[in-house]
Protein backbone atom coordinates (compact mmCIF):
# COMPACT_ATOMS: atom_id res chain seq x y z
CA UNK A 1 0.00 0.00 0.00
CA UNK A 2 1.17 3.24 -0.85
CA UNK A 3 0.84 6.28 2.67
CA UNK A 4 -2.46 7.65 1.28
CA UNK A 5 -4.17 3.98 0.61
CA UNK A 6 -3.12 3.00 4.55
CA UNK A 7 -4.20 6.68 5.98
CA UNK A 8 -7.55 5.27 3.86
CA UNK A 9 -7.36 1.94 5.17
CA UNK A 10 -7.25 3.47 8.81
CA UNK A 11 -10.54 5.62 8.05
CA UNK A 12 -12.65 3.21 7.08
CA UNK A 13 -11.71 0.97 9.73
CA UNK A 14 -12.96 4.08 11.69
CA UNK A 15 -15.92 4.45 9.68
CA UNK A 16 -14.66 7.68 8.29
CA UNK A 17 -14.96 9.30 5.04
CA UNK A 18 -12.25 8.90 3.27
CA UNK A 19 -9.22 11.24 1.82
CA UNK A 20 -7.76 12.18 -1.45
CA UNK A 21 -4.66 13.48 0.39
CA UNK A 22 -2.98 12.98 3.05
CA UNK A 23 -2.98 16.26 5.01
CA UNK A 24 -6.35 16.87 3.78
CA UNK A 25 -8.47 17.18 7.26
CA UNK A 26 -6.85 17.41 10.48
CA UNK A 27 -8.37 13.98 11.30
CA UNK A 28 -6.26 12.63 8.53
CA UNK A 29 -3.07 14.16 8.70
CA UNK A 30 -3.69 12.31 12.84
CA UNK A 31 -4.22 9.55 11.12
CA UNK A 32 -0.77 9.94 9.18
CA UNK A 33 1.10 10.14 12.30
CA UNK A 34 -0.42 6.83 13.67
CA UNK A 35 0.76 5.15 10.41
CA UNK A 36 4.16 6.47 10.80
CA UNK A 37 4.24 5.41 14.63
CA UNK A 38 2.91 2.36 13.78
CA UNK A 39 5.75 1.71 10.18
CA UNK A 40 8.41 2.11 13.13
CA UNK A 41 6.73 -0.26 15.79
CA UNK A 42 6.87 -3.13 12.80
CA UNK A 43 10.11 -1.76 11.44
CA UNK A 44 11.70 -2.56 14.81
CA UNK A 45 10.28 -6.12 15.63
CA UNK A 46 12.22 -8.15 13.02
CA UNK A 47 15.17 -7.79 10.68
CA UNK A 48 12.99 -7.75 7.92
CA UNK A 49 14.64 -8.85 4.69
CA UNK A 50 12.70 -6.10 2.71
CA UNK A 51 14.76 -3.38 4.15
CA UNK A 52 18.17 -5.12 3.67
CA UNK A 53 20.44 -2.90 1.94
CA UNK A 54 23.95 -2.82 1.02
CA UNK A 55 26.65 0.10 1.93
CA UNK A 56 29.89 -0.07 0.23
CA UNK A 57 32.85 1.79 1.43
CA UNK A 58 35.91 2.39 -1.04
CA UNK A 59 39.14 2.79 0.95
CA UNK A 60 41.69 5.36 0.74
CA UNK A 61 45.52 4.76 1.74
CA UNK A 62 45.71 5.40 5.32
CA UNK A 63 42.45 6.96 6.55
CA UNK A 64 40.16 4.85 8.82
CA UNK A 65 37.34 6.49 9.27
CA UNK A 66 34.14 6.84 7.01
CA UNK A 67 30.81 7.50 6.74
CA UNK A 68 28.18 5.28 6.09
CA UNK A 69 26.16 6.88 3.69
CA UNK A 70 22.26 6.62 3.75
CA UNK A 71 22.48 4.28 7.02
CA UNK A 72 21.41 6.94 9.46
CA UNK A 73 21.69 5.79 13.29
CA UNK A 74 19.10 3.11 13.50
CA UNK A 75 19.93 -0.28 11.27
CA UNK A 76 21.15 -3.63 12.15
CA UNK A 77 24.18 -5.27 11.02
CA UNK A 78 23.75 -8.51 9.15
CA UNK A 79 27.41 -8.58 7.63
CA UNK A 80 30.48 -6.98 6.73
CA UNK A 81 32.46 -8.43 4.38
CA UNK A 82 36.65 -6.83 2.72
CA UNK A 83 35.58 -8.05 -0.96
CA UNK A 84 38.82 -7.25 -1.86
CA UNK A 85 41.15 -9.05 0.21
CA UNK A 86 37.97 -12.26 0.99
CA UNK A 87 37.84 -11.28 4.68
CA UNK A 88 35.08 -11.46 7.06
CA UNK A 89 35.08 -8.20 8.99
CA UNK A 90 34.72 -9.02 12.89
CA UNK A 91 33.28 -6.39 14.58
CA UNK A 92 34.88 -5.07 17.81
CA UNK A 93 34.39 -2.82 20.83
CA UNK A 94 35.00 1.23 20.94
CA UNK A 95 37.76 0.44 23.35
CA UNK A 96 39.64 -2.01 21.53
CA UNK A 97 39.42 0.52 18.56
CA UNK A 98 40.58 3.19 19.87
CA UNK A 99 43.77 1.86 21.09
CA UNK A 100 44.55 0.16 18.00
CA UNK A 101 44.20 3.63 16.60
CA UNK A 102 46.03 5.82 19.62
CA UNK A 103 48.62 3.17 20.68
CA UNK A 104 51.83 2.95 18.74
CA UNK A 105 52.39 1.57 16.95
CA UNK A 106 49.60 1.96 14.49
CA UNK A 107 49.00 -1.06 11.92
CA UNK A 108 48.61 -0.33 8.04
CA UNK A 109 47.33 -3.23 6.01
CA UNK A 110 44.21 -5.01 5.26
CA UNK A 111 41.06 -3.80 7.01
CA UNK A 112 39.77 -6.79 8.91
CA UNK A 113 38.13 -5.19 12.01
CA UNK A 114 35.32 -2.68 12.34
CA UNK A 115 33.85 -0.53 15.46
CA UNK A 116 31.43 2.31 15.06
CA UNK A 117 32.45 5.85 16.34
CA UNK A 118 29.86 8.97 15.97
CA UNK A 119 28.00 10.48 13.47
CA UNK A 120 29.02 12.42 10.04
CA UNK A 121 27.53 16.35 9.75
CA UNK A 122 24.34 14.24 7.74
CA UNK A 123 23.57 12.56 10.56
CA UNK A 124 24.90 9.19 9.02
CA UNK A 125 27.12 6.89 11.53
CA UNK A 126 30.92 6.81 11.06
CA UNK A 127 33.25 3.72 11.30
CA UNK A 128 36.41 2.79 11.85
CA UNK A 129 38.39 -0.22 10.09
CA UNK A 130 41.37 -1.44 11.76
CA UNK A 131 44.38 -2.33 10.37
CA UNK A 132 44.53 1.26 8.69
CA UNK A 133 43.70 0.88 4.57
CA UNK A 134 47.32 0.75 2.96
CA UNK A 135 45.75 1.05 -0.20
CA UNK A 136 42.38 0.82 -1.98
CA UNK A 137 39.59 -1.89 -0.24
CA UNK A 138 36.18 -2.31 -0.96
CA UNK A 139 34.34 -3.00 2.33
CA UNK A 140 30.47 -4.03 2.10
CA UNK A 141 28.21 -3.72 5.09
CA UNK A 142 25.00 -5.83 4.54
CA UNK A 143 21.98 -3.32 6.62
CA UNK A 144 18.78 -3.72 7.13
CA UNK A 145 17.82 0.04 7.48
CA UNK A 146 14.38 1.82 8.31
CA UNK A 147 12.46 3.34 5.45
CA UNK A 148 12.18 7.02 5.86
CA UNK A 149 9.19 8.40 7.50
CA UNK A 150 6.44 8.34 5.22
CA UNK A 151 5.22 11.90 3.82
CA UNK A 152 4.65 11.52 0.14
CA UNK A 153 0.62 10.40 -0.72
CA UNK A 154 2.36 8.11 -3.74
CA UNK A 155 5.32 6.59 -1.52
CA UNK A 156 5.07 2.44 -0.86
CA UNK A 157 5.72 1.26 2.30
CA UNK A 158 8.52 -1.79 2.70
CA UNK A 159 7.60 -3.48 5.85
CA UNK A 160 3.84 -5.53 5.84
CA UNK A 161 1.15 -3.19 5.14
CA UNK A 162 -1.69 -5.11 6.92
CA UNK A 163 0.03 -4.94 10.19
CA UNK A 164 1.50 -1.72 9.90
CA UNK A 165 -2.84 -0.32 9.11
CA UNK A 166 -4.10 -2.50 12.25
CA UNK A 167 -1.70 -1.04 14.57
CA UNK A 168 -2.13 2.40 13.27
CA UNK A 169 -5.99 1.72 14.08
CA UNK A 170 -5.28 -0.21 17.84
CA UNK A 171 -3.34 3.02 18.08
CA UNK A 172 -6.65 5.77 16.68
CA UNK A 173 -8.97 3.95 18.74
CA UNK A 174 -6.98 4.92 21.90
CA UNK A 175 -7.21 8.34 20.95
CA UNK A 176 -10.47 8.17 20.23
CA UNK A 177 -11.94 6.04 22.72
CA UNK A 178 -14.66 3.16 22.68
CA UNK A 179 -17.54 3.43 19.61
CA UNK A 180 -19.27 -0.02 20.23
CA UNK A 181 -16.83 -1.36 17.49
CA UNK A 182 -13.68 -3.09 18.71
CA UNK A 183 -11.79 -2.26 21.93
CA UNK A 184 -8.23 -0.81 21.76
CA UNK A 185 -6.74 -3.25 23.76
CA UNK A 186 -8.70 -6.19 21.45
CA UNK A 187 -7.12 -4.05 18.13
CA UNK A 188 -3.57 -3.85 19.58
CA UNK A 189 -3.61 -7.88 21.17
CA UNK A 190 -4.74 -8.58 17.28
CA UNK A 191 -2.30 -6.78 15.44
CA UNK A 192 0.55 -8.43 17.87
CA UNK A 193 -0.45 -12.14 16.86
CA UNK A 194 -0.49 -10.74 13.31
CA UNK A 195 2.97 -9.81 14.09
CA UNK A 196 4.21 -12.96 15.61
CA UNK A 197 2.36 -15.19 12.90
CA UNK A 198 4.41 -13.25 10.43
CA UNK A 199 7.65 -12.65 11.70
CA UNK A 200 7.13 -17.07 12.12
CA UNK A 201 6.70 -17.25 8.73
CA UNK A 202 9.63 -14.96 7.59
CA UNK A 203 12.18 -16.52 9.74
CA UNK A 204 11.52 -19.89 8.30
CA UNK A 205 13.81 -18.09 5.43
CA UNK A 206 16.73 -17.34 7.09
CA UNK A 207 18.58 -20.31 9.08
CA UNK A 208 20.44 -17.26 11.06
CA UNK A 209 17.13 -16.32 12.93
CA UNK A 210 17.12 -19.74 13.82
CA UNK A 211 20.16 -19.92 15.48
CA UNK A 212 20.92 -19.48 19.48
CA UNK A 213 24.31 -19.05 20.48
CA UNK A 214 25.07 -19.25 24.17
CA UNK A 215 26.71 -16.17 25.47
Amino acid sequence: MTYLELINDVLVRLRETTVTTNNETTYSSLIGKFVNDAKRQVEDAFSWNVLGQNVTLTTVANTYSYSLTGAGQKFQVMDAINTTSNVGMQNISFVQMNRFQNLVPVATGIPEYYAFDGVDSNGDTKVSLYSRPDGVYTVIFSLTIPQATLASDSTSIKVPDFLVAQNAYARALVERGEDGGLSSSEAYQLYKSMLSDYIALEGTRYPENQEFVAI
